[in-house]
């Protein structure tokens, strides 16, 4: 059980590794890769690709995913970890506008949709695994492993970003050192192949591969967990971006340690989020979270915009706790909802365009809005909308805590 929790989070680890280092340097590569653009239109075109990485998702779900529910989920792991890690790196050595023109922003949208692709099936592949390989009373607990992976990647990469900028001056982070990160991220990819290629199937993963039911028939049939899974993920999701990658951009390099230590919050809210739900049930534990994040959004998101250093990070602890318990718990109830046939496809589809609506488009979503509309708070308005559509949604489900994983 270890490894595979393990197993389950490095990958996680090296892909919100990377999704946090490129937000973090979002000012810089678009400078590098959108010189000649006004700075408030890089930061939107800056904002945009790394949107676009999640609009590759739904495409990686419905291949990737079918990999898994047809061939394995051992065999997803592996190929989506190969996939990530080959685009970072190629992103830490891509040339800028500067030498290539044009086709630089266009190899870095591209680069920036195959990793989306394989994170399509590597998040959820992962949370699959997990929680099938789990004892029923530990789905919660044991799944959360997957999301506290994500966190580390995001403490490293918000702390090599903080690094990197404390220890070289402007000129040179320009030139070479925001690619530092990326390139390192190669030895995640090593790591976790080697963990990956030495993993057993799970039960339900090769019963899954027996069955091979028609894709398209299936994903209909799956319409309301899919429904579900939107109002699950949507507000907490939102709510991540906005807080530790829009946020942090907006109030530069002097918050980047603040950040760090605060996202320590986080990676231990994510298994007690998990060890909770396994007791008082997931859905019961989701709307509390939902009522708490619609409470707090506003003054958090104030204290982040305007407060001194100390009230930053104040803000940001009222959203770690609350989206890391509800982030942590996540994973064992979206594969308790879905049935086994094609369950690691249609989980993936429908989580990868829950984060290309409400997830990674945060940050450019709350930066197109404050430039409209004139109000710095004017995101968390955005977000509440989704917490309101999550608690209906929500409001209407069973308790999944008992369900059997093999049918």
């Amino acid at each position: 059980m270890r490894r595979t929790a393990l197993a389950g989070l490095i990958g996680n680890v090296m892909e919100w590794f990377d999704f946090a280092v490129y937000g973090y340097f979002a000012s810089v590569i678009g400078a590098q890769f959108f010189p000649l653009s006004t700075p408030g239109t890089q930061l939107l075109l800056t904002f945009a690709v790394f949107g676009v990485g999640f609009l590759g998702r739904p495409i990686g779900s419905l291949v990737l995913g079918a990999v898994g529910d047809r061939i394995g989920r051992r065999a997803l792991l592996v190929l989506s970890i190969a996939l990530m890690g080959g685009a970072t790196l190629l992103i830490g050595l891509l040339p800028t506008f500067e030498s290539i023109g044009v086709v630089a922003p266009v190899l870095l949208v591209t680069l920036r949709l195959l990793q989306g692709f394989s994170v399509g099936g590597e998040f959820t592949g992962s949370m699959v695994y997990t929680t099938e390989f789990a004892p029923s009373a530990k789905r919660g607990l044991v799944s959360s492993s997957t999301a506290v992976g994500t966190t580390i990647g995001f403490i490293l990469g918000s702390a090599s970003a903080w690094l990197i900028t404390e220890t070289l001056q402007p000129e040179q982070v320009a030139a070479w050192g925001w690619r530092v990160p990326f390139i390192g991220s190669v030895l995640f990819l090593v790591l976790g192949v080697l963990l990956r290629r030495g993993l057993q199937e799970t039960e339900a993963g090769l019963q899954a591969a027996a069955q091979r039911p028609a894709l398209i028939p299936s994903l209909v049939a799956d319409w309301r967990p899919m429904l579900q899974t939107f109002g699950i993920l949507a507000m907490t999701n939102a709510t991540y971006y906005l807080t530790f990658t829009y946020a942090v951009d907006r109030r530069g390099k002097d918050f980047l340690l603040a950040n760090t230590l605060t996202l320590f919050a986080v990676l231990f809210a994510k298994p007690f989020g998990g060890w909770l739900s396994d007791r008082v049930g997931r859905r019961r534990l989701m709307i509390a979270l939902t009522v708490a994040m619609l409470i707090l959004i506003v003054p958090a998101l104030q204290l982040m915009l305007t407060g001194t250093l100390w009230q930053f990070a104040v803000g940001q602890v009222f959203m770690a706790v609350t989206t890391g318990m509800a982030l942590g718990m996540q994973g064992a109830m979206l594969v308790e909802i879905f049935p086994l046939r094609t369950r690691v496809t249609s989980m993936s589809f429908a989580y990868s365009m829950t984060l290309a609506l409400a997830g990674g488009t945060a940050p450019l979503v709350s930066a197109w809005l404050v430039q409209r509309l004139g109000q710095p708070l004017s995101p968390a308005v955005y977000i509440m909308g989704y917490g309101v559509v999550g608690l209906a949604l929500l409001w209407s489900m069973k308790e999944t805590n008992t369900r059997a994983l093999n049918t």
